[in-house]
């Protein structure tokens, strides 16, 4: 077997067997589902899941893989959106900085070094955000120091959905 064919056969193993170990092709893995419990217009985050839920109401949620807070990291309770921003400058936390100082102090939006990716939805406070990732292996893990990592695409699309004040419930 050449070796062009013996590829076009691993890939199409992988394809094939990926949707099993939750792994996606795609930067983009949001889907329609049945969902009850929640007004329209809330998200909903599931960390146990990894699934952040848009409810848009007649039974209906778009649901979304997310990477979320690492052991300890977890944090679950009520909050909203407080700003929306595209590719936004980030300054690391005072407790990542202790834990890593040779991050800089800011590291400019659309950098692909910059870990909130290509938008961000702040919560309440501004202690945590929604965010995208420039890192699409994290999405779908515990990973953060509790903000929520999506694909870029998801939250871009996430984005045009919500305005500030959209309620944001989160659940473990």
């Amino acid at each position: 077997m050449s070796v062009s064919r013996r590829f076009v056969t691993v890939a199409a193993a992988f394809a094939a067997l990926a949707p099993l170990f939750g792994i996606s092709g795609t930067a983009s893995a949001r889907e329609v589902v049945r969902f009850e419990g929640a007004a329209p217009g809330t998200i909903v985050i599931r960390t146990s899941e990894r699934r952040l839920y848009y409810v848009t109401g007649e039974g209906r949620a778009v649901r979304y893989p997310v990477g979320v807070g690492k052991a300890g990291m977890q944090w679950s309770g009520r909050s909203s959106i407080s700003g929306k921003y595209i590719e936004p400058n980030w300054e690391p936390p005072a407790d990542i900085k202790r834990a890593n100082p040779r991050l800089p102090d800011r590291i400019p939006g659309g950098s692909p070094r910059n870990p909130m990716g290509a938008a961000a939805l702040t919560l309440g406070a501004g202690d945590y955000a929604i965010h995208g990732t420039n890192n699409p292996g994290s999405v779908g893990r515990f990973v953060s120091h509790g903000c929520i990592r999506m694909y870029n695409r998801d939250v871009m699309d996430l984005f045009r959905r919500v305005s500030v004040g959209t309620p944001v419930i989160v659940t473990r």
